[in-house]
């Protein structure tokens, strides 16, 4: 029987992580020093390095900024022919890291783009960072993880991707977040409210669920400057065209943004998905 220790086994992925692969016949083992592990389907261990002498493969459900340190830890540690799996938000910073392993381990960069609620695997994304040979790793990966989507991409352009994909939506969130959390009259809202500020609240409110520390990793990362900076200067241009009431402005900033969106999206399905979203949240 494979054996997978997972660093990180408490916190939401990790968790994740533990039931998918006992659910794939892993024996899987778990270590975490901040979070209590819990459940049937996995062996505690007391220590980190104990935790991994024997594994086949580690998963790290680590804090990005603990990432390269624990890499350095416990690298020189693992069996040889292991695979180090690494699944942080932001590669930038874990990339040199985990070339610089004793080339007895495997590494594997991978970024899961699903949440700790997901129940399957099947068509969900899963984007992989090549480090030492890309093909071996795809091909191990894709074994891991069988039925989800795959795609390929070194750590820069995958950082910048990441900016918009996390980081401008969990930046705009977090502050719609903050503003209606200080709404003293919330079930009037409610009340008032029609299907974008539910789905929107929904949205924020989920985003919330995560914790502090991977919010704070997902909009610090620095490819996230050049448009959040776009994202401030266009409600700026809009405020200020509303303040002077220049309609003919806002009028050609939204003309311009639907053209742009209906050269690659039919905005028409977006809003009947919108609905059908809806429908969802009210049952």
């Amino acid at each position: 029987m494979k054996q997978i220790t997972i660093i990180g086994a408490g916190g939401q992925m990790g968790q994740w992580f533990v039931k998918y692969f006992s659910g794939q016949g892993f024996q899987v083992t778990g270590y975490d020093s901040e979070n209590k592990i819990s459940g049937k389907d996995v062996i505690i261990s007391e220590s980190l390095v104990g935790g991994i002498l024997k594994a086949d493969y580690v998963v790290l459900c680590t804090p990005t900024r603990r990432t390269p340190e624990i890499i350095r830890l416990i690298a020189k540690e693992m069996k040889r022919g292991t695979y180090l799996i690494e699944i942080s938000s932001e590669k930038s910073k874990v990339v040199s890291s985990l070339s610089k392993m004793p080339t007895k381990i495997n590494p594997l960069c991978i970024h899961p783009m699903f949440g700790p609620g997901t129940k399957s695997i099947k068509g969900q994304n899963v984007i992989s960072i090549p480090i030492k040979d890309a093909k071996k790793e795809l091909t191990v990966t894709k074994e891991l993880f069988a039925g989800a989507n795959f795609v390929t991409i070194d750590a820069i352009e995958h950082d910048k991707k990441i900016a918009v994909i996390l980081g401008l939506t969990h930046l705009m969130n977090v502050v719609f977040a903050n503003i209606i959390s200080k709404d003293e009259k919330m079930n009037l809202t409610e009340k008032m409210s029609g299907t974008t500020f539910r789905i929107q609240k929904t949205l924020s409110e989920s985003i919330m669920t995560e914790s502090p520390e991977l919010i704070e990793t997902i909009i610090t990362n620095p490819e996230i400057r050049r448009v959040a900076e776009e994202f401030w200067k266009d409600i700026g241009k809009l405020l200020t065209a509303i303040q002077e009431s220049k309609t003919e402005e806002i009028l050609d900033y939204v003309n311009e943004c639907q053209e742009r969106l209906s050269k690659h999206t039919d905005t028409n399905d977006s809003y009947k998905k919108l609905t059908k979203m809806a429908k969802a949240i009210e049952k």
